[in-house]
């Protein structure tokens, strides 16, 4: 029996009735939920560099103390160490079935649309709006925008994929690259995806990590982790991390890993990752960040960057399991608030930089503490992000790209 049929610790088909649900509805929902989750920790993320003070964000607090500094260090180490793989790695997922539908022609276009209009409109109207109008940094008197646009903002800022925008310059790129290989190498795929076949081992997948983490430390060497292609807003430390999850998000569709993954193997990755994050915080004490804070973590000949290389590496792995795993079993169901925030995850994704700056400079002047300014401002950001992001899909041809 097939482990589509049947999960390894019992009796109860969950992947046979989520592969029944999908082949119904023509979506895997609890792939649906995890991309809302990480919409969600990108928002966070982001508002974490504002009130942490650790990172680069357009717009830091900088009152932190050391619990807040800390805390944030954590969160934000935790969550760069997978949740833009997974990301790739789950839009990957569906490239080779779109394309297998629609052909090069159609897919590009496609492509085109649903992320080269966001690409273009963001980073050349409402990011360069976003500067333009800041009461803080604009210098007095404004010059005419297609002047300052020309000017001062394109000499500072990356031509595409300004901000949060990089991933969505990532995906096109990835996805272009992905219909070359196609019309080059001509593979002969099969018209389904087979049936959950031939799921990694736990040696296979502690091995992936093992590489994925050496190949990281050795871009850092040369290129340390805050390098940033500022042309087009690539930070190529990450890359290795970013490629490998692509690619296993294709060879996943073509072996239907997504619903093949045993429930052990996903517990098992599940602890490890748990494991893991807690292992964070003797790797950088034992590493001297507390005295000499994170540059050798960073990169360079250190033992402390490589070290943080195959932390990071294997915690992606884990995290990308355990959590595929945990939303496979128990968040593949869709509520009304739930469908709303699926519908709406790209968008929100795609504005959210100007609603939590324009948020937090808001509420410049409210003197909280900031782990409790974090927290508040996020209840307020979350769905303000989702709820504008639903209010400009309703715009005339806005589905056609959100």
């Amino acid at each position: 029996m097939s482990v589509q049929t049947r999960v390894l610790d019992g009796s109860r088909p969950v992947a046979a009735e989520v592969s029944a649900r999908a082949k119904a509805t023509g979506r895997l929902v609890f792939v649906d939920n995890i991309r809302v989750l990480l919409t969600i920790l990108v928002i966070l993320f982001h508002l974490a560099i504002t009130y942490a003070g650790t990172g680069d964000w357009y717009y830091m607090e900088g009152r932190e103390d050391t619990l807040t500094g800390a805390l944030g260090a954590w969160f934000l180490a935790v969550n760069q160490a997978y949740f833009m793989g997974l990301f790739l790695l789950i839009s990957a997922y569906f490239v080779p079935g779109s394309y297998d539908r629609k052909g090069a022609g159609r897919f590009l276009k496609d492509r085109l649309i649903r992320l080269g209009i966001p690409l273009a409109l963001y980073g050349w109207i409402v990011r360069p709006a976003l500067f333009y109008l800041d009461p803080f940094n604009t210098p007095r008197p404004r010059p005419p925008f297609w002047r300052f646009l020309a000017g001062q903002y394109f000499r500072d800022q990356p031509i595409v994929g300004s901000g949060p925008l990089w991933f969505i310059e990532v995906l096109l790129l990835f996805s272009a690259l992905y219909a070359l290989w196609r019309l080059l190498a001509r593979p002969q795929p099969s018209a389904e995806p087979a049936a959950a076949s031939g799921f990694p081992s736990s040696g296979r997948i502690a091995l992936t990590a093992l590489l994925m983490g050496i190949g990281s430390f050795a871009v850092r060497v040369a290129l340390p982790m805050g390098w940033n292609l500022g042309l087009l807003n690539l930070q190529f430390p990450f890359f290795v991390q970013y490629i490998v999850l692509f690619v296993v998000g294709l060879v996943a569709y073509r072996r239907n890993w997504l619903l093949g993954l045993p429930d052990r193997a996903g517990r098992l990755w599940l602890g490890i990752a748990a494991g893991l994050i807690l292992l964070f915080w003797p790797l950088v004490v034992g590493g001297g960040a507390i005295d000499q804070g994170f540059d050798a973590f960073g990169g360079g000949w250190h033992w402390q960057a490589l070290a943080y290389a195959l932390w990071e590496s294997y915690l992606c792995l884990a995290m990308c399991i355990g959590l595929t795993y945990l939303y496979r079993r128990y968040g593949d169901r869709q509520g009304r608030v739930a469908r709303f925030l699926s519908r709406n995850a790209y968008t929100a994704y795609l504005i959210h930089e100007v609603l939590i700056i324009s948020l937090a400079y808001s509420v410049r002047s409210v003197m909280l503490y900031p782990l409790l300014k974090w927290v508040l401002v996020s209840l307020v950001a979350l769905p303000l992000c989702f709820g504008i992001g639903g209010l400009i899909r309703k715009l005339p041809y806005a589905d056609r790209v959100l």
